[in-house]
C-alpha cells in the first residue's frame, strides 16, 4: 500500500544544501543556465527526501507544488472511476513533476505520482516557481521538452490500444518512443527504458515484454543493454516468428 504524503509535509523533513545537490544534478529543466543562476534557482527550493511508495502528487489536487526529481525514481499513475490504478510513465532523476504548477492559470493535477524507491526532489510552491519563471524565462522554454515527452508516451500508449496482439502493441510502443524521444546513435535510436516501463505502456506483462525483447534481440531488430534499448531495424519488429514445421522431422 502506498503512503500518501499530504501537502503540508512537502515543507517538512530533512533538507540538503541546494548548491551541493545541484553539482550532481543533470536536467533539461536547467539547461542554458549559468552555474550562478542554477544555484539561485535551487536555493529558493527546498530539497526533500521521500520514502519508497510515498505518493507525492495526488490526482485531482490543486497544482500547488512543482518538483525536480534529484535522486531515486518516480512513476505516474491514474486512478480510474472504478478504483483501478493504471501505471503510466516512470521518471528518472532530472524529470519534473507537477508541471501544472508553473502554468499561468491554476489547475488540478491530472495524474498522481509516487516514488518507486527512496528518492529526493527539489520542491517549489506555485508562487515561487512562477516568480522564477518570470525572472528566468528560459525555464518556461525548458519545460516544453517534458510536455513533448508526455505527449510521445500518450501517443505510443494510445496506438498500442488499437493493436491486436501483445507483439504488435509492444512493437508499436517501442517504435513510437524511439522515434519520439530516442537518442540517435551510430546504429539506430537509443532509449533509456526498462522492460517494465515498456510492459506498462503496452499493457502487457513484464514476462511477455522480456520474451519479445529477447526474441527481437536475437533477430537483430534491437540491441539490449543495461537499462537501454537500441532500435536497429524497426521493420523486423513486426515480423512474426517462423514456426518450426514439426512434421518435417518425420521425413
Amino acid at each position: 500500500m502506498s503512503l500518501t504524503i499530504p501537502a503540508a509535509s512537502y515543507r517538512s523533513g530533512s533538507a540538503l544544501s541546494a548548491s551541493f545537490a545541484g553539482q550532481h544534478l543533470r536536467s533539461v529543466f536547467l539547461e542554458g543556465m549559468t552555474k550562478a543562476e542554477v544555484d539561485a534557482i535551487l536555493a529558493i527550493a527546498t530539497r526533500r527526501r521521500y520514502p519508497a511508495n510515498s505518493i507525492v502528487i495526488n490526482q485531482g489536487d490543486p497544482s500547488d507544488y512543482f518538483f525536480l526529481l534529484s535522486t531515486g525514481c518516480a512513476r505516474m499513475f491514474y486512478i480510474t472511476q472504478d478504483g483501478r490504478k493504471v501505471f503510466l510513465r516512470w521518471l528518472p532523476p532530472g524529470e519534473i513533476l507537477g508541471i501544472g504548477a508553473i502554468l499561468s492559470s491554476p489547475s488540478l493535477y491530472l495524474v498522481g505520482t509516487e516514488m518507486v524507491k527512496d528518492s529526493s526532489a527539489f520542491v517549489w510552491s506555485r508562487t515561487k516557481i512562477r516568480a522564477l519563471a518570470a525572472q528566468y524565462p528560459k525555464l518556461l522554454d525548458n519545460v516544453l521538452p517534458f510536455a513533448s515527452d508526455h505527449l510521445t508516451w500518450f501517443v505510443a500508449a494510445h496506438l498500442a490500444l488499437v493493436s491486436n496482439t501483445a507483439r504488435e502493441r509492444l512493437a508499436q510502443v517501442l517504435l513510437s518512443l524511439a522515434q519520439g524521444i530516442g537518442d540517435t546513435v551510430v546504429n539506430g535510436l537509443e532509449l533509456d527504458i526498462t522492460n517494465e516501463n515498456l510492459a506498462n505502456a503496452a499493457n502487457i506483462t513484464p514476462f511477455t515484454a522480456s520474451r519479445l525483447l529477447s526474441e527481437w534481440h536475437r533477430r537483430g531488430a534491437i540491441l539490449k543493454k543495461r537499462g537501454k534499448i537500441v532500435l536497429l531495424a524497426p521493420e523486423r519488429l513486426f515480423l512474426h516468428p517462423v514456426r518450426e514445421n514439426r512434421s518435417s522431422n518425420h521425413h
